[in-house]
Parts: structure tokens; C-alpha cells; sequence
């Protein structure tokens, strides 16, 4: 069987590798961002005011999205620890073979995380974690403050590269726009500018990519869906937008984009849900 400890680094591999990753990849981006700024062109040309709200802004980004990812990661949307025994009756609970536990409606068992996961709306393979009932709202709130992070990062970085582009032919400054890595491997372009040119490169698809998911999240969360729910048409949890809101967000659901750690409690358990025909009745 082997020892216990290579057990536990084997399923520790597959869980931080896209943690480890994207720890690269961040390091990456600063330290081009340092250097363009300090030892590079510098900055954008900007007066005091405009270069205090500047930085204003991007300390609110950062402390923001610091703050969601650690509050995304510390959370577990799972059912480990949570008291299901007995509860497992009526319409939508499910038996799962693999957890050999009865597992509520809207739950689904992610053969990554290789447990069940409360509201499963998918697995996030770049950070390694599925979203859930209990991480849905920092990850929301995440994508808000990645894209403009990342937006922030590439208009600082605009002028250098505008500067390196302009430098060189039409077709050599698309080369090098569109394929950096080619431009490099044939020895075309210095390693600095390679390194200017994908790093802008990656921050503008990130933060593209991370639009695109907050407007579709946000489709759902106007909906009362998860993605599943979505692939399938179905709307048994659509309460309305404004009720919607409060299920995922709480009932300061206008607030929480702004700061990550105010209090907005959820207003359910994750384990059972307020159903469209449940609410007609009630209204009846």
C-alpha cells in the first residue's frame, strides 16, 4: 500500500498544481510591472491628483482581490462536516456511491475534489477548488477585481509597449504582438521585450476571460441557477432577481463587491432550497 505520507502528497499534487501556477505567473506580472515602472519607461505620465487616485485604486483592487481569493480558498463548499444522517428524504436527494452518503438537492460530486459539493456549479481549474454554496460569493467577487486588476496592469503597461511596437516594422510589431514566444525561439526580440510583450499579452486575455465569467455568473445569479442548472434549462430556484441576490450574496449583496470581509450572512444552509412551486404555494 506504501506509506501514508505519499498518499497524502499524491492528492496534494493535483489540487495546488494550478495554485502553484498561477503563483508563477503573478510573480511574472509584478515583477515586469516593477520593472517597466522603476527601471523602464516608468509610468504613464500623470499629474498628483490623478497619480494619487492611481494608486489609491490599485491598492483597493489588490487588497480586494487578495482578500476574495484567501476567503475563496479557506472556504469548503463541501459536505465534509456538515450533518446529513437522516435527512436524506424527499424529492431531489440523491445517494452517492463514491462519498456512500445521502447528498442534498443541487449537490454533485466532483471526481477532482473527489467529494460532493453543496450547490456544485463547477470546478475551477485554475485555482484548484470547486465553487460551492460557501465560496460562491468570493469568487464572484473575485472576477470582478481580477479584470480589473489585470485592465489596471495592462494600461500601465500600455505605454511600453506602445514604445517597443512602435520601434520596430508593421509586421515584425504584429509578430511580436500576436506571437511573442515565435518572436522569441527565432531570435528575433531580446528576452526583455518578449517578456514586455506576453506579459501584456496575458493580462489583457485575463482579464477578457474574466469579463466574459463575471457576465455569465452574473446571468446566473440573476437567475437563481447554477451552471448545471443552466446546461439543462432549468429554473426551479428562480425566485426573482432581488431574491436571487440575497441566496448568493446575502442581504448586503449591493456591499460585498466593494470589500471582502464585510458581514452578509447567507441566508440558507445549503441544504435546502426554497423551490418556485414551494413559493407559489406560499403565496396562495
Amino acid at each position: 500500500m506504501g506509506p501514508p505520507w505519499a498518499a497524502r502528497s499524491a492528492e496534494w499534487a493535483p489540487a495546488r498544481l494550478p495554485l502553484v501556477f498561477m503563483a508563477l505567473w503573478a510573480a511574472a506580472v509584478g515583477l515586469e510591472l516593477a520593472y517597466v515602472l522603476v527601471l523602464g519607461p516608468g509610468p504613464p505620465p500623470l499629474g498628483p491628483l490623478a497619480r494619487t487616485l492611481q494608486l489609491a485604486l490599485a491598492a483597493f483592487q489588490l487588497l480586494n482581490l487578495l482578500g476574495n481569493v484567501g476567503l475563496f480558498l479557506r472556504a469548503d463548499p463541501s459536505i465534509r462536516g456538515v450533518m446529513l444522517a437522516g435527512r436524506g428524504v424527499g424529492q431531489g436527494w440523491a445517494y452517492c456511491f463514491q462519498c456512500q452518503s445521502q447528498v442534498p438537492p443541487r449537490s454533485g460530486h466532483c471526481a477532482a475534489c473527489r467529494i460532493c459539493i453543496l450547490r456544485r456549479d463547477h470546478h475551477c481549474r485554475l485555482l484548484g477548488r470547486c465553487v460551492g454554496f460557501r465560496n460562491y460569493r468570493p469568487f464572484l467577487c473575485l472576477l470582478l477585481h481580477a479584470a480589473g486588476v489585470l485592465l489596471h496592469v495592462s494600461v500601465l503597461l500600455g505605454p511600453a509597449l506602445s514604445a517597443l511596437l512602435r520601434a520596430h516594422a508593421p509586421l515584425h510589431a504584429t509578430a511580436l504582438l500576436l506571437l511573442p514566444w515565435l518572436m522569441l525561439l527565432t531570435g528575433r526580440v531580446s528576452l526583455a521585450q518578449f517578456a514586455l510583450a506576453f506579459v501584456t499579452d496575458t493580462c489583457v486575455a485575463g482579464a477578457l476571460l474574466c469579463g466574459a465569467g463575471l457576465l455569465f455568473h452574473g446571468m446566473l445569479l440573476l437567475r437563481g441557477q447554477t451552471t448545471w442548472e443552466w446546461a439543462r434549462g432549468q429554473h426551479s430556484y428562480d425566485l426573482g432577481p432581488g431574491r436571487n441576490l440575497q441566496a448568493v450574496l446575502g442581504p448586503r449583496w449591493a456591499l460585498v463587491w466593494l470589500w471582502p470581509f464585510l458581514a452578509s450572512p447567507l441566508p440558507g444552509d445549503g441544504i435546502t432550497f426554497q423551490t418556485v412551486a414551494e413559493e407559489g404555494l406560499l403565496a396562495s
